[in-house]
């Protein structure tokens, strides 16, 4: 069988300074095997199948997998998935707004001038950690457990377990024990100083075993985090988030919570590699 096939660079404005995503277009009669197969060859952190909406109310439906597992939800392949089909021709319903399909339901994604943003998906689980995992946390960290000022679950499809370190140097500075953090999702925020081009430095930290380590630039945690941090006056309703740094990328998030209370993900999305795919 023969797909098309496009790669992206999610959350930069240039090619290889973000997260890039694999998307593999019109997937019907791949089967679960030949997926999880084929991104466990990408070896990216996601690879995506586009398929036929099952929902009416949907553009499309998305199949979102890691090199070890399927993703009910994920960021940056939500943007790269949309801007892709986009470029294939894709016609929204709504000319203003994509309905993609996923796991977790139906995610809005809109234009915002030269790039796209997701409507963050609900908190299915909320609140702040044990302290048992904080503590074991810190230790992965190598941190202080008084470094930890904050934390909070921000499970939005990918289970992320979110600490609040004092300052963006505090998270660039990490260098974490990558064998000793157990099944955890890790992310770290810190505030950048005032005056600064962004707001936040984030890290976001994977499980040993998935083959990841460190994701560059990450949608759901950045979405978890929005609504976190917006909620409980840590953040402004505006602002733009660093990610990648430490990995040498440029990653950069806008965030924005509406007056309906719905927080936007955006970012730029750039198409690096195009052809056909032969499974």
């Amino acid at each position: 069988m023969r797909h098309r096939f496009t790669q992206l660079d999610v959350f930069a404005d240039r090619a290889t300074a973000g997260n890039p995503v694999a998307v593999v277009h019109d997937a019907r009669g791949l089967d679960d095997a030949a997926m999880a197969a084929f991104a466990r060859w990408t070896n990216l952190s996601e690879t995506t199948f586009l398929l036929p909406p099952g929902d009416p109310r949907a553009d499309y439906r998305v199949r979102i997998f890691t090199p070890t597992t399927e993703l009910p939800f994920a960021g940056h392949p939500t943007l790269g998935t949309c801007a892709a089909w986009l470029a294939a021709g894709g016609v929204p319903r709504d000319a203003d707004v994509v309905i993609q399909q996923c796991g977790v339901g139906l995610v809005r994604v809109r234009r915002e001038g030269a790039r796209l943003a997701f409507a963050a998906p609900p908190l299915r689980r909320s609140g702040p950690l044990d302290d048992a995992l904080v503590a074991r946390i810190a230790g992965w960290l190598r941190v202080a457990r008084t470094d930890i000022v904050a934390h909070q679950w921000v499970d939005n499809g990918p289970p992320w377990a979110a600490v609040l370190l004092p300052s963006a140097a505090a998270v660039r500075a990490l260098r974490p024990d990558f064998g000793g953090a157990g099944d955890a999702m890790v992310g770290v925020v810190g505030p950048e100083a005032p005056g600064a081009p962004t707001a936040f430095e984030v890290r976001a930290f994977f499980p040993a075993g998935q083959g990841i380590g460190e994701d560059p630039v990450t949608g759901s945690l950045n979405a978890g985090l929005a609504q976190w941090l917006i909620g409980a006056g840590l953040a402004p309703a505006r602002y733009v988030a660093a990610q990648g740094t430490a990995l040498g990328r440029a990653g950069r998030v806008f965030v924005e919570r509406d007056a309906a209370g719905d927080c936007w993900i955006g970012g730029h999305v750039v198409a690096c590699i195009t052809g056909e795919l032969r499974l």
